[in-house]
């Protein structure tokens, strides 16, 4: 117990990453002193003894903390281990600020991606829409096919989405190539190990795609919370329809803008931001005075669609629709407009009149998808001609800003690069990284008028960047306020560093207190490839034999030896078999629980700084296993221990000393 006191404190990755290392403790330590007290802890005894933890105490009564309770869980008699009270806890949180009012602002899952915590009840209307989305893009799946078309008035939907396939697939649709589907179980019956490995894989390659899965676990899966479920299934349809609004793949939109200027603003813009400026676009060549802010209040009269489906597609047009009087009739007349134009609902008239934002996104981007009304560029874009150097910084932003909204921060990314200007959203990372190390005294809360409180704020950054050990020559606050896309890469990639680094010092029980190094990770990436006997040897992060992934293959069989089947394992020799171990080795890598952000190209062309996150974050999820099982992959606590006493003493390899630079 010791050792997990000072270690791992749970086994669960999703709950280790809703809270902090100290705040697991303090958590820890009021468990054990409830469980003394009495002896053993049931369900029904945390009412009463949760009185002193914040939120939960201080926000609800002990009678609406017993009401949740007994609404939540069948038997109160059950006996609460440590997970069980973090769900609880996580639970009654969550429930004491809805009912303080600060849920409203968080119910659009599908808009703002927020946690989706928040969400007990879930919209009918919604969860029709998302079948209805569901039945047309997976219909005709090999596995799917046998459990759809599913009724949309029942709940099959969450029991069919309990193995975990289903939602894995939507993500492939959303964006293709995201997970190997050789690594998804997909037997007839699954035992609860391969559907938690599903629910895993599934988790954190959504997250990995840009969703925010914070206060969600694979048992909320396994138990199909709907709203849980829901919340995750919108954001992913979400990314799919709002995929295309970007100038790459739409250089069409290049129409809604005059100058560069305003080229580089529209390319900062999220993709909702750019369905408005799209929408408002082709209202201004109509009678419609009014500007589209919104995809609720100002949708709602249904006027806006009438105007814009006549401009997009006049020769399917009731002239009813732009002179009827009653809201509803409008409604129902651009509907059947859409219809004409063979495009898919999403919505009814009632949803429409009721401003669903949710459903009314949705509504517009298929719209786009199906008919844009853009004229196509006379002569290829020069902007949007990138150099191989400026491909890689664009993954590594995608990379860093994925990362950033995988912590949990408040302020969603959708741009780093604009994003972090005014230097709020990174004191939020750094102090989700680096608990009470920002001084929220001094700090300047958007928005953000004056320029010079911009450069309070990133000047702190860099100053704590500095206290951290960063390597920050040169580096001044305003060079984060103008944008500048290396230096901030360089800071990002520390910080992401820096933490990963963090997260295997907590594990105290293996690195026996001393700092974790970049050769450590090696060293012991090597030493676990050398126990099953294979002669296969990384030089260092940037060792181009990598490239073939034959290396990170054996290490992920070191550590779990059944999560690699070698019969689909290519020998790496060709450009698409290095492809395809790539796309496999991220695949298996999420789906024992490691949360990484990195693509196959990164593994192809051996980026040495996404070579170190993949190498250490098997290694964190490695130490985070109970020692029974690091036992069944060949190591004892002493070999671990000589292990590392042996590589924190060794020669530091140039991806240390490069990692900033790079």
């Amino acid at each position: 117990m010791a050792g997990n006191y000072f270690g791992v404190l749970v086994s669960d990755p999703w709950l280790q990453n809703q809270f902090t290392q100290v705040e697991l403790r303090g958590l820890k330590s009021h468990f054990l002193t409830m469980r003394r007290e009495t002896g053993s802890l049931t369900l029904g005894d945390l009412p009463s003894r949760m009185s002193k933890l914040k939120n939960v105490g201080e926000n609800l009564t002990e009678d609406e903390r017993a009401a949740f309770l007994h609404d939540s869980y069948q038997n109160l008699g059950d006996e609460v281990d440590f997970e069980l009270f973090l769900r609880v806890y996580l639970n009654l949180q969550a429930h004491a600020t809805s009912r303080m009012g600060k849920g409203a602002k968080n119910s659009s899952a599908f808009l703002k991606s927020p946690t989706s915590t928040l969400l007990h009840t879930i919209s009918e209307s919604e969860k029709a829409s998302y079948v209805g989305h569901i039945n047309n893009y997976l219909g005709e799946d090999s596995f799917l096919k046998k459990f759809l078309p599913i009724d949309p008035s029942t709940n099959d939907l969450f029991e069919i989405a309990k193995d975990g396939v289903l939602i894995c697939k939507l993500i492939n649709v959303a964006v293709p190539g995201t997970i190997d589907e050789r690594a998804i179980n997909t037997k007839t019956v699954l035992n609860p190990w391969e559907r938690n490995e599903n629910h895993t894989l599934c988790l954190n390659s959504a997250k990995a795609i840009g969703c925010t899965v914070v206060n969600i676990g694979t048992q909320d899966f396994i138990e199909g919370r709907r709203h849980l479920v829901l919340g995750v299934i919108s954001q992913i349809i979400k990314i799919q329809l709002l995929a295309d609004l970007d100038l790459k793949k739409t250089p069409q939109l290049v129409e809604l803008v005059g100058d560069n200027q305003d080229v580089e603003e529209l390319m900062s813009l999220p993709p909702e931001k750019i369905l408005l400026r799209w929408m408002n676009f082709h209202l201004k060549k109509t009678e419609y005075k009014k500007t589209v802010t919104n995809f609720s209040s100002d949708v709602k009269d249904a006027e806006a669609y009438a105007y814009l489906l006549n401009v997009l597609a006049p020769e399917h047009n009731n002239p009813s629709t732009l002179v009827v009087r009653d809201a509803l009739k409008r409604a129902t007349l651009v509907l059947e407009h859409a219809d004409r134009m063979g495009c898919k609902r999403y919505l009814t008239a009632k949803d429409i009149l009721e401003g669903s934002p949710n459903l009314n996104l949705a509504f517009v981007a298929h719209i786009f998808q199906h008919r844009n009304g853009l004229s196509t560029p006379e002569k290829p874009v020069s902007f949007l001609e990138i150099s191989p150097d400026e491909a890689q910084v664009s993954r590594e932003e995608s990379a860093f800003r994925f990362w950033i909204n995988s912590l949990g921060v408040a302020t969603y990314i959708n741009n780093v690069f604009e994003d972090v200007r005014n230097g709020w959203v990174l004191l939020e990372a750094l102090d989700k990284v680096s608990p009470g190390i920002v001084n929220w005294k001094i700090a300047n809360k958007p928005p953000i008028k004056m320029p010079f409180k911009k450069v309070e704020n990133c000047n702190q950054v860099v100053k704590i960047g500095k206290q951290l050990k960063f390597s920050l020559v040169n580096i001044a606050g305003n060079d984060i306020v103008q944008g500048n896309k290396k230096l901030i890469l360089a800071y990002l990639w520390q910080l992401m560093r820096f933490n990963m680094l963090q997260l295997l010092k907590y594990l105290r029980s293996y690195s026996l207190g001393k700092e974790f190094t970049d050769s450590d990770i090696l060293d012991w990436a090597n030493t676990k490839v050398k126990s099953t006997g294979s002669q296969s040897c990384m030089k260092s992060f940037k060792d181009k034999s990598l490239s073939d992934g034959i290396f990170f293959l054996e290490l992920l069989s070191a550590v779990q030896p059944r999560v690699v089947n070698w019969r689909l394992v290519t020998k790496g020799q060709t450009d698409e078999e290095k492809q395809m171990n790539a796309t496999y080795i991220i695949s298996i890598a999420r789906k024992i629980g490691c949360s990484i952000f990195l693509l196959p190209e990164d593994i192809i062309e051996v980026n040495q700084k996404m070579m170190l996150t993949l190498t250490a974050s098997i290694m964190y999820w490695f130490f985070k296993q109970p020692i029974e099982d690091q036992r069944s992959c060949g190591s004892s606590d002493s070999d671990i221990g000589n292990q590392l006493e042996t590589s924190s003493t060794s020669t530091t390899y140039d991806t240390e000393s490069e990692a900033s630079t790079d």
